[in-house]
């Protein structure tokens, strides 16, 4: 149990860093943040995955990426969490 809450916050720090590479603009998150969206990133790349390729069905379609899922789902994150923000600034 414990290994795998340390692979998911190493996957989810190396996902949410490359997207955040990747997104052009800025980003106002923290290293937590960047390590929660690659976490979020990795369930959307598993779910993902598992719609295209319907591979691993017995574990589900709520399930973790590889490290290539991850990032392509951390992107996915970031443009909408990008997107909701720019929503709800008040521009003066």
């Amino acid at each position: 149990m414990l290994g795998l809450i340390v692979t998911l916050i190493v996957v989810g720090l190396i996902a949410g860093a490359v997207a955040r590479l990747l997104v052009p603009g800025k980003q106002d998150i923290g290293i937590l943040m960047t390590i929660v969206l690659g976490i979020v990133g990795s369930f959307i790349g598993g779910f993902l995955g598992y719609l295209i390729f319907h591979k691993d069905s017995q574990d589900g379609f709520f399930q973790p990426a590889g490290l290539i899922g991850s990032i392509i789902g951390a992107v996915i994150a970031l443009l909408i969490y990008t997107r909701m923000g720019k929503r709800h600034t008040v521009h003066h």
